[in-house]
C-alpha cells in the first residue's frame, strides 16, 4: 500500500442511523450505506494505524473490519459519541501485547479521567485498559510515520479539533472555522467534512453550509460524514451533490 488508506469505520450521528424506534424511510432502508455507526476513522500506512475517535460502536467497527493491530488512538473532542468506546483498547493491549498511546486536549483528557476514572484509578483494578495519555494542542505531532496538524475548529461553544494528513483533513462536529484555520485546509487532495441534515442545527454544518464550505476550500475532493437520517437517503442525496463531493459510508476506503 502507497500513501495513507484511510476507512470510514463510522459516519453516522451521535444516535447512529437507523435511530431506536423510528420507522423512517432511511431507518427502515435496505441500503447498506444507509446504516450508520458513530462517527470514526481508520488512518494507515504500511508500517502505522491509528484511530481517530472510538464511540460506542467502536468494537463492533474493529471486528467488521477485522483488524488485529492499532498503533494509537487520536480524539477530537470528548462528546459520548466519539469517547465512549475507549475501553475496548483492552483488546489491542492485550494481543499487541502494549500500552494504548491516547492523544487528546487538555479537555478531552480532563474529561477521560471523569468517564473512565477506574482506568485513571490509583487501585487498578485487574484487566482495565493500559493506556498513556500523551496531550497536544496547536503543535503538529507524529505517529510512526503519520504527522498530524491539529486545526481548530469550533462545535457550537466547544473547542474541537480537527486534522490534516498531508493533503487529506479530516473535520467533524463543527459549524464554526475561522478564516486563520480554513488557511490551514487549502490545497487539499480530500476533505472529509460533516453534513448532518437539511435544517439548521446549533452545533453542526447543514448540508447547504458543508457545500458551501467544500466550494470556498476548493478540494479536489469531498466526502460529507455526521450524517443523520434526517438528511435523506444516501442513493438520492448522492444525486444532488456536485462532482467533487460525495457521502461518505461506513466501510468506505480511499487511498490518498
Amino acid at each position: 500500500m502507497k500513501g495513507i488508506k484511510i476507512t470510514f469505520l463510522g459516519t453516522g450521528t451521535s444516535q447512529g442511523v437507523p435511530v431506536i424506534a423510528c420507522n423512517c424511510a432511511v431507518c427502515i432502508s435496505q441500503d447498506k450505506r444507509d446504516t450508520r455507526t458513530r462517527t470514526s476513522i481508520l488512518v494507515e500506512t504500511e508500517k502505522t494505524r491509528l484511530i481517530i475517535d472510538t464511540g460506542p460502536d467502536f468494537r463492533q467497527q474493529c471486528l467488521r473490519e477485522k483488524f488485529t493491530k492499532l498503533d494509537a488512538v487520536v480524539f477530537t473532542h470528548e462528546h459520548k459519541d466519539h469517547i465512549a468506546g475507549l475501553d475496548e483498547v483492552r483488546a489491542f493491549n492485550f494481543i499487541n501485547k502494549m500500552v494504548m498511546p491516547v492523544y487528546a486536549t487538555a479537555q478531552v483528557y480532563k474529561a477521560l479521567q471523569r468517564e473512565f476514572a477506574y482506568i485513571f484509578s490509583d487501585d487498578k483494578y485487574p484487566g482495565i485498559p493500559q493506556i498513556e495519555v500523551i496531550e497536544f494542542d496547536q503543535e503538529k505531532f507524529s505517529i510512526g510515520d503519520i504527522t498530524i496538524e491539529p486545526i481548530n475548529v469550533k462545535h457550537y461553544m466547544m473547542n474541537v479539533k480537527a486534522f490534516r494528513i498531508n493533503n487529506f483533513a479530516y473535520v467533524t462536529d463543527a459549524n464554526l472555522i475561522e478564516e486563520s484555520e480554513r488557511a490551514k485546509l487549502k490545497n487539499l487532495d480530500v476533505l472529509v467534512l460533516n453534513s448532518l441534515r437539511r435544517e439548521p442545527h446549533i452545533s453542526h454544518f447543514t448540508f447547504t453550509e458543508a457545500i458551501e464550505v467544500v466550494k470556498e476550500l476548493n478540494p479536489k475532493k469531498a466526502y460529507f460524514t455526521h450524517i443523520s437520517h434526517q438528511l435523506g437517503l444516501h442513493e438520492d442525496v448522492n444525486k444532488e451533490l456536485p462532482d467533487n463531493i460525495e457521502l461518505a459510508f461506513d466501510g468506505l476506503q480511499i487511498v490518498i
